[in-house]
């Protein structure tokens, strides 16, 4: 049987950033012996477009560099548009593809359609940080790791061969993974709420914990990911309990501790909660449901929906990467904070009322309400953690790290309506019947442009620049 073709893709809209992530990338799959399809898919303005894609054409890789911007993108649309025939659904078009984190990737999803896809975010890099003296895990233990000061000895960067450990797994049925894998329906971890990832508080430590469970072997792994080192998956929250926890740090926006591995295994689960799109990989072979189209930054959440379907399984992979934090074009922390909060909320109420999914969709009930109880729930989490702020800001002697706890504690305030429970349900609930709207529509069109942009990408492909970059 012919292979499938894999494409490695890296959305981003830090163009100015991303040359040394390509670059490591294809040293990686070179030395591992891979040819991979590259593709770069940038959300940049026209203006930074210009002024930055001169630095992609200064990389030096090995295989072929792909590009797909603002010209590319508004073509694409264009042919979308051109199809439906329907002015009506141009805002929806719009909509599932803006410039955000789940716009980028909706391209993504696009342009694979027929293959399977491997996706990184700019900020990840191919090796992982691992404890130097590997603990056993135990008995359903998937992973374990914990933070480490930034600088300290006791762990090292590990390469795993990535393309390798996708395609172990990516569009095969469950009995064909190989035997080192262990099976069972979901992976719980120790630091987070099960089904909105939310974090339980600020943990030094934590770990998966695979749930017993029978897995058919029928069931194809339809998405997959690696393990992730650095900063690992936690909230805005937890950053600016690490700062509070730092007396020597002045600034929230640096970050002394690391996430090490201390020991992973491959698993394979009915159900996973804990699905990281920043280091995926996914079975795009027949098309995938769209990321939600919205900026609060929840966009992959309907694919831990989603991947509770009968006959669809994902896969933590024997690999691990490294997230390395980026705070360029990163909003502040208390903006951060909001969108969380407001996310833990939608996400709630979505799961609660999933009515119905298929191979390209998912159906929910919820029609935006929000009580007083859910606002109070919120402010009253929050309020502390602004308590706790400004108790710190009077507690240190040091002036710039009490400038920066005030800073923090005002911004908090702003973002969440100076703690007023009416005025704050007031936008919470315009916010969330505004996005609610969108999410629906958009979803109920998706399955006919993945059909435009199927036959299309068959029939003469889809628009895309190759980089004339400099091929060793």
């Amino acid at each position: 049987m012919r292979e499938k073709e894999l494409s490695f893709v890296i959305p981003t809209h830090r163009l100015r950033d991303v040359g040394e992530t390509i670059e490591q990338y294809d040293q990686h799959f070179w030395r591992n012996g891979h040819s991979v399809r590259m593709v770069v898919f940038d959300d940049s303005t026209p203006t930074n477009q210009q002024k930055y894609y001169p630095l992609l054409e200064q990389t030096h890789t090995h295989q072929e560099l792909h590009y797909v911007g603002p010209r590319e993108k508004e073509q694409f649309l264009a042919y979308l548009n051109s199809r439906l025939r329907d002015r009506r659904l141009e805002g929806l078009v719009k909509n599932l593809f803006r410039p955000s984190y789940g716009g980028n990737r909706n391209f993504t999803l696009m342009y694979t359609l027929g293959e399977l896809m491997v996706s990184s975010d700019d900020d990840m890099r191919p090796y992982s940080l691992i404890e130097d003296s590997p603990e056993s895990l135990g008995v359903g233990e998937v992973s374990r790791g914990r933070l480490h000061r930034a600088g300290e000895n006791g762990y090292t960067k590990k390469s795993f061969d990535i393309v390798a450990a996708f395609l172990d797994v990516l569009g095969k049925p469950v009995s064909e993974v190989p035997e080192n894998y262990d099976r069972g329906e979901l992976l719980i971890d120790s630091a987070m709420d099960l089904e909105t990832n939310a974090t339980k508080g600020l943990a030094r430590e934590n770990s998966l914990i695979l749930e017993p469970g029978a897995v058919a072997d029928s069931s194809v792994v339809k998405i997959a990911q690696t393990f992730r080192s650095g900063t690992n998956d936690i909230d805005a929250v937890d950053f600016v309990e690490m700062f509070l926890e730092d007396e020597a740090e002045t600034s929230l926006d640096n970050l002394n501790e690391l996430y090490v591995l201390v020991n992973f295994r491959p698993a394979v689960t009915n159900r996973n909660w804990r699905m990281d799109c920043g280091v995926a990989g996914y079975d795009n072979t027949f098309g995938l449901p769209p990321f939600f189209p919205t900026r609060l930054r929840f966009e992959d959440y309907i694919y831990r929906l989603w991947i509770q379907q009968e006959g669809i399984v994902a896969a933590h992979v024997d690999a691990a990467q490294n997230h390395t934090k980026s705070n360029y074009m990163r909003n502040p922390p208390a903006a951060e904070i909001f969108n969380e909060e407001v996310c833990n909320l939608l996400k709630r109420k979505i799961k609660a009322t999933v009515s119905h999914m298929d191979a390209l969709s998912i159906e929910f009930d919820y029609d935006g309400e929000v009580t007083g109880a859910d606002a109070c729930e919120i402010l009253e989490k929050i309020a502390a953690l602004n308590r706790n702020a400004l108790a710190a800001a009077a507690h240190t002697t040091n002036p710039e790290r009490a400038q920066a706890l005030r800073i923090f504690a005002a911004n908090l305030e702003k973002a969440f309506y100076s703690f007023e429970p009416d005025f704050f349900q007031q936008n919470l609930l315009r916010i969330v019947d505004d996005v609610l709207g969108v999410i629906k529509a958009s979803i109920q069109l998706w399955p006919t442009l993945v059909e435009i942009a199927y036959f299309q990408k068959r029939r003469s492909g889809l628009t895309e620049t190759l980089v004339a970059n400099h091929r060793e």
